[in-house]
Formats: structure tokens, C-alpha cells, sequence
């Protein structure tokens, strides 16, 4: 009896190393500006993992526009988690039932592990003299900036424009949607993502200035386009909240919850944050964010909730089909 327990237990050890030594394939469905952060993130949460379960892990990656992502997801891509620009995103995979509703309370800070903002990149020397959202829609000056339809930072970026209006002397939703759409007449190239926004201005040369994420405009300035480009903070921007998720149905499908939860959990963890920081993105961490001040200067933000009411408020009110923006759209042909 005593040599059958034994062979049985060793009959089960082996099979969960054999299981432990097949590497788990993993996909974090993402947004365009976090390629290089979660291409180094993923090796180092690797190591954690694998020296924490034994565990081996295959990651893939995949980016694009926010709102374009969310709905590949939707459509069938096998996403083990979704790291998006904006909550409104995983609302929409919400609402296809994969991931499970209260989602924003399973980790911190609204499931957002950092925050970024929207800035303007110029040429060097900034030949146009643009200080300020109002500088936007002056004649002549050339806009690249992404579709609100497809990507997060768009969206982000035309409510930081419509709450700058609202916050002049006087502001209301009149003046903000004159300004709105005399920026948008002077959009040269509307791309589908903030990463092919980057790539028109810095690589083909179009355009006087760039709508960025503040992490892809610090990217641009470093090494090679120190030279070239410059970076302007406007008055006052949004605060630019990026969200994660677990896709539940994914990993309840393919045995990854443990690994999902794993994931996300890091991002939060003291080397999560420094990585995020690393990337130019705004850490939550006290320590992190000390570390990295001089990088980050400071800049008057405003709240999407505060401003205009939420997410799915906002969603409904301006990106829907036929919302402003299409007004706006049809306007300015």
C-alpha cells in the first residue's frame, strides 16, 4: 500500500511539473504608445513569475487604437488582458459579457496603474509660437492629432481641448465646440492611433505640431530628436487615466486567471511602477514619482468625471455615431 502512495504521488509531481514546464502562452491586448513599457515589463514580470510558480510564460503583445483593440476583442481576439487608453474601452468589452461588470474594483485606483496627460509637440524652435490650446486654431498652423473614432488618446484629446474652453472666463459648450472645430479644420492627418500620428510627424515630416501623450512626446525628444522637437504644456489638460482589465472569460477558458491576476497585480508593485515611470509614464507610487520628478513637470489637470460627468457620459455626448464630433466632422468639409 505504502509503495502505491508513494508511486501515486510521484505520478502527480511529475505531472504538474511536466504541466509547470509547458510554457503558458499569454496576450496583452493594448494601445499604441505601450509598446517598448510592456515589451521590457513582460521579461521582468516573466522572471518574477517563473522564479514564484516555476512557471514559464510565452507573452504577445498586440497595440493599436484603443477603441480599435476593444473591439477586435469583442470580435474574437483572445485577449488574456486588455490594458486600454480609457475605462470607456472595457466598457465595450463589458458589455459583450467577456469581462465581468465591477472590473474597476479589482485593483487600485480605478484599475488605472498610472496616469499620463496630453501635450504639444512642435518643431524645433516652435516656428509657430503655439503656447496654448487657443494657439490651435489659428490659420496656418498645421495639426497632426489621431481619429477619435478609432483611438483612446484622440478621445482624451478632444476633452482636453473642450474642457480648456470651458474653463476660460465665461466658458460654456458653445465656445468649446467653436474652438473644437477650428482645431479640427486645421487637422492635417487624422490617423487611426497616437503611434502612427508619431510616425507622420516625426518620421514623414508633416505637420507643425503633434496632439501626444505626454510619454510619446518624451519618447521623441530623447536621443536623436532632442534636436528636433520640443515639447509645450498647455495651461491646463486632462488627466489622462489609462485602464487594465482581466479578460475573465478568456482565462477562465484557458486556465490564466491565476497568471492574469499575477499580471496586473505587478503593475502596481514597486518595480511595476518604476518600469511605467521608465517609460514616461506617470506612476502612482510616492517613490516612484520622487524618483522621476524632474521629468514629469507639473501641469494643471482636470478630471473627466468632474468635467463631464464619466466615461459613458462622455462616450454618449461626443464619439457615438452622429454625436458632436460627427457634427463637427460633417461641418468642416
Amino acid at each position: 500500500m505504502k509503495k502505491i502512495i508513494v508511486s501515486a504521488f510521484f505520478a502527480v509531481f511529475s505531472g504538474v511539473s511536466a504541466q509547470l514546464a509547458i510554457a503558458k502562452d499569454f496576450l496583452n491586448v493594448s494601445y499604441d504608445p505601450t509598446r517598448e513599457f510592456y515589451q521590457e515589463y513582460n521579461e521582468e514580470f516573466g522572471k518574477f513569475w517563473k522564479q514564484k510558480t516555476g512557471q514559464t510564460v510565452n507573452f504577445k503583445q498586440s497595440h493599436g487604437g484603443s477603441g480599435k483593440q476593444a473591439r477586435s476583442v469583442v470580435d474574437g481576439l483572445q485577449a488574456d488582458v486588455v490594458t486600454l487608453a480609457l475605462a470607456n474601452d472595457i466598457e465595450e468589452i463589458v458589455n459583450a459579457g467577456l469581462i465581468n461588470k465591477g472590473w474597476q474594483k479589482e485593483f487600485p485606483n480605478n484599475s488605472a496603474p498610472y496616469t499620463s496627460t496630453i501635450v504639444f509637440l512642435v518643431r524645433k524652435g516652435n516656428p509657430k509660437q503655439i503656447r496654448d490650446w487657443n494657439d490651435l486654431t489659428k490659420p496656418g498652423v498645421e495639426i497632426i492629432t489621431p481619429n477619435p473614432k478609432t483611438g483612446g488618446a484622440p478621445r482624451w484629446i478632444y476633452l482636453s481641448a473642450w474642457g480648456y474652453a470651458l474653463k476660460q472666463p465665461g466658458g460654456n459648450d458653445i465656445q468649446a465646440k467653436e474652438l473644437v472645430k477650428k482645431l479640427y479644420g486645421n487637422v492635417k492627418v487624422l490617423d487611426s492611433g497616437a503611434r502612427g500620428s508619431l510616425t507622420t510627424f516625426a518620421e514623414r515630416g508633416i505637420g507643425d505640431v503633434l496632439l501626444s501623450w505626454e510619454n510619446e512626446a518624451l519618447l521623441a525628444t530623447q536621443g536623436l530628436g532632442k534636436d528636433k522637437y520640443e515639447i509645450v504644456y498647455p495651461s491646463i489638460s486632462i488627466l489622462a487615466e489609462p485602464s487594465v482589465a482581466i479578460v475573465d472569460k478568456s482565462v477562465a477558458k484557458n486556465g490564466n486567471a491565476n497568471l492574469a491576476k499575477g499580471y496586473l497585480n505587478y503593475l502596481y508593485s514597486p518595480k511595476g511602477q518604476e518600469l511605467a515611470a521608465k517609460y514616461y509614464f506617470r506612476p502612482r507610487d510616492q517613490k516612484a514619482a520622487a524618483k522621476y520628478a524632474k521629468q514629469f513637470p507639473k501641469i494643471q489637470t482636470f478630471t473627466i468625471d468632474k468635467v463631464f460627468g464619466g466615461w459613458t457620459k462622455a462616450q454618449r455626448t461626443h464619439f457615438v455615431n452622429g454625436a458632436i464630433y460627427d457634427q463637427i466632422s460633417a461641418e468642416n468639409r
